[in-house]
């Protein structure tokens, strides 16, 4: 089984795909995670290496080539903003949503950072995303039309939205193990 995790940041994504993976028994992969690792080896910022991943691509073409091989190794929860396009046809693909105002609050909590700090910072990497996606790859991540599934954590607590998750699984998971979907 193979579930793809996406959404912009802060809408409790990784929340949800950790959760899920361990619920069904699947490893965890975070393209999010790899772009940190990137940041925290070449001692530059989130910010700091999105800006230069805008110059140089094979940051990211890195990071998409281990995801792909993730994904077909199977079993996985793969969470991040290319995931769905990564693993085309194969498995599930959950868009999770969340309000401006929910997802910036989350960051700042989650990072310490001040309400505007947080807010700058995210939507300067999301712009700067948002370019290298289309620039790169020709995809536009504000089309949700890729996705099986969107929920808006803004409208759940993070426990609801974890067992409404697992309930639509269960019930597609023998259509998605025998590979049916798409």
């Amino acid at each position: 089984m193979i579930i793809a995790i996406s959404g912009l940041h802060g809408t409790g994504k990784s929340t949800c795909a950790k959760a899920l993976a361990e619920i069904f028994n699947l490893r965890y992969v975070s393209a999010g995670e790899m772009f940190r690792e990137v940041a925290r080896e070449k001692g530059f910022s989130i910010e700091e290496l999105s800006k230069l991943s805008e110059i140089d691509k094979s940051i990211d073409l890195a990071i998409d080539e281990r995801t792909r091989k993730e994904a077909e190794i199977g079993n996985v929860v793969l969470e991040g903003q290319l995931t769905p396009w990564i693993i085309a046809n194969k498995g599930f693909k959950i868009y999770i949503a969340a309000s401006k105002k929910d997802r910036i609050e989350r960051i700042s909590k989650r990072d310490g950072l001040t309400l505007e700090k947080a807010e700058k910072e995210t939507l300067t990497r999301e712009s700067s995303e948002r370019k290298r996606y289309k620039e790169y790859y020709g995809i536009n991540i504000d089309d949700l039309s890729i996705y099986d599934l969107i929920i808006d954590t803004s409208l759940f607590g993070k426990e609801e939205t974890i067992k409404i998750l697992e309930k639509i699984i269960k019930n597609i998971k023998s259509y998605l193990k025998e590979g049916k979907n798409k």
